[in-house]
This record gives C-alpha cells, structure tokens and sequence, in this order.
C-alpha cells in the first residue's frame, strides 16, 4: 500500500491581517455575502457602499450600518475608502475598476475581473501605471484545503501532470441575469470561469480549444449559452476536458490526472472541502475538511489583498493578474470555438 500524507494548509489567519476600510460598488448579492462575511471575520472593515441607484444603495447602508453613496464615482471619491470591492455584474467591471484606479484606490475585483483577457490587461497596466493593488476575486484560491491542493501538486507526488476532468453545473431560472445577452449571460463567466482558472493554474495557458454549447433563444448575439463543453490544449502538453452548465446541479467535481496518482476536489469544488488522492496501485487516500461557504469563506481574499498592500505588493501572491489573463484568454478561445458571442456585453452588435 502507497503512503501518501497530505500536508497542514499554510494559509495566515486572516483575524492577523491589517484592517483596511472597504467599499462595496454593487449592493448585490454577493455584496452583501462579502460584507456579512467581513463583518462575521478577521479585521477588515466594510464601510461603505455605492450604487447608481440612491435607494438601492441606502437600504444596503442601512442593512449593514454603511455610508451610501449615491454613484460609483462617489465611492471611488471617498477619503474614508481604501479598496474598493467591485460586486457588480461583469461587464461594468472594466469601467469600475479603472475609475476607482484613477482616484488612487485599491481594488479587488468580483470574478471574472474583466469579460475578456483584454479587459484584464487593461486593468492590470492601469494598477500599474497608479501604483496601486489589483487583484481579482477569485475566492477558492484562498481558501486553506485549496492551499493543500497547491502543495500537493508542487511536492511532485502527482507524477507528471497529464490532463483535468472537470464539470460545474447549477440550475439557475430564467428570471436569473445569466439570462441576458447585456450581463454576458450563460454558465461561462459565472460557473465556467472556475473550470478554466483552476485548469489554467494547473496545466498553463490554452493554445488551442473544441467546444460546442447549446442555447436558450437563438444562437449569437441574441440568445444565451445554457451549457458548453471543451476540450482545451494547454501551452504543455496537456489536456482539459470541461462542462458547465445552468441548467441544473452536476456533481461539479475537480480532478486532475497525473503519471503517479489523480487528486480529486470533492464537489462543488469551487469551495473545496474533501480531497481524494488515487495512487497508481489503486489506494485511496482522503483528506478531510470542512466546506465554506461565501459567509465563511470570502474574508480570506480580503485578507490576502490587506497583506499584499501593506507589503507594498500590488498584487496577491495566491493568485497575480497574470493568472486572471490566463483564465480569460481561455475562457476567449473557448468562446471562440463554440460561437459564443458576447456582443451586447461589450457595446456592440453581434457578429
């Protein structure tokens, strides 16, 4: 029988990390998940919030005991604002960004950062050029049992690294935004950016993609993708083969093959609890966590953005822009080869 033990997570108690006051662009709900989870954990303060609407913005104030802010530029104004966390729907994330940039804020920005890798460049060279942080909030990276995951693949106990089989799928109703064209709607951006930033993390850019989606409505620019499948080649060598879907929950697990053994992240993955290692003998070795969700899980990104600003770093070390591009650039090709058109998201006709 392999032995095979896995080791203790490394990640800092984010109650450790310096408090940095927070504003929140987009009363939604996953602001107020990332505002219970700050106020439920660690140091962080959540302070205020902003919203093009006044109302939507006061009663989110209210709720949480927050300064509102009538405007996006408002917040990213504000003296009492550190970082802002932009938690709007992703194709007004470019523009929130750069304007929070431009008044000297720090961000950190809801997955996907951007709808393309071009808006993530955009952003990156911007935090650059002010001098400020930038980090995507890609939540599962930060999380201790994926810290586990991370050293198990730099141990080397996985063998040469071959390919990844994956799947994330949830059932959302049609009455969701994923349903709309203008939000970049469909599985891909909202589920399907998990399968190819952890692909990508993983095995390394994509260079070539086959993919195939269905669609709710007509295809293009008029219609939303309910489901795709791929089949990406990465920069070395190796392979993914990945379905997301909103049609309905999939056992949304993660594994990832090697020469030596597979390691599987127990569904959803995206907040990964238990992990399954299969030795080439056919041994299974389990690791045991519990799962988080976004009330205990998000506070470790904050953390991680509060330890990066005050080491003068401008982006974290869990997860650099670069790895938002990666994910992006797949995520661009995987559109590509499945027609998937996001035109009305980006200001413009279909093709």
């Amino acid at each position: 029988m392999t032995a095979f033990d896995f080791p203790e997570p490394r990640t800092p108690d984010p109650a450790l990390a310096p408090s940095l006051r927070w504003g929140i662009a987009g009363p939604g709900w996953i602001g107020e998940r990332f505002a219970e989870s700050l106020q439920a954990h660690g140091t962080q303060r959540v302070v205020a919030v902003g919203s093009r609407s006044t109302d939507r913005a006061q009663a989110f104030a209210d709720r949480y005991g927050l300064v509102a802010h009538g405007g996006y530029g408002a917040l990213a104004a504000a003296d009492d604002v550190d970082i802002v966390y932009v938690a709007t729907p992703h194709p007004a994330h470019l523009e929130l960004a750069l304007e929070a940039i431009a008044h000297g804020k720090h961000v950190l920005i809801e997955k996907p950062i951007g709808i393309t890798a071009a808006q993530a460049d955009e952003i990156a060279a911007a935090a650059r050029a002010r001098g400020v942080f930038a980090g995507e909030a890609m939540w599962t990276v930060y999380l201790p049992a994926f810290d586990v995951v991370r050293q198990v693949l730099d141990s080397g106990r996985l063998g040469r690294i071959e390919g990844v089989v994956a799947d994330y799928g949830e059932f959302l109703p049609e009455d969701h935004r994923a349903y709309r064209p203008d939000l970049a709607g469909g599985p891909l951006m909202d589920l399907g950016i998990y399968l190819l930033a952890l692909s990508t993390h993983v095995l390394g850019g994509v260079r070539s993609a086959t993919a195939g989606a269905g669609y709710h409505g007509p295809e293009g620019a008029d219609g939303v993708h309910t489901h795709v499948s791929a089949v990406l080649e990465h920069d070395g060598g190796a392979t993914s083969a990945l379905h997301t879907t909103l049609s309905g929950f999939t056992p949304s697990t993660f594994t990832i093959t090697g020469s030596a053994a597979s390691l599987t992240i127990d569904g959803p993955f995206n907040s990964p609890a238990g992990l399954t290692v299969v030795t080439a003998d056919g041994e299974r070795h389990r690791w045991e966590h519990p799962a988080l969700d976004q009330v205990a899980g998000l506070h470790y990104q904050a953390a991680a953005a509060s330890r990066a600003i005050a080491d003068g770093r401008l982006e974290t070390q869990e997860w650099p822009l670069e790895a938002s591009r990666l994910a992006l650039d797949a995520a661009d090709r995987l559109r590509s080869a499945a027609g998937i058109d996001f035109g009305p998201a980006l200001g413009r006709p279909g093709r």
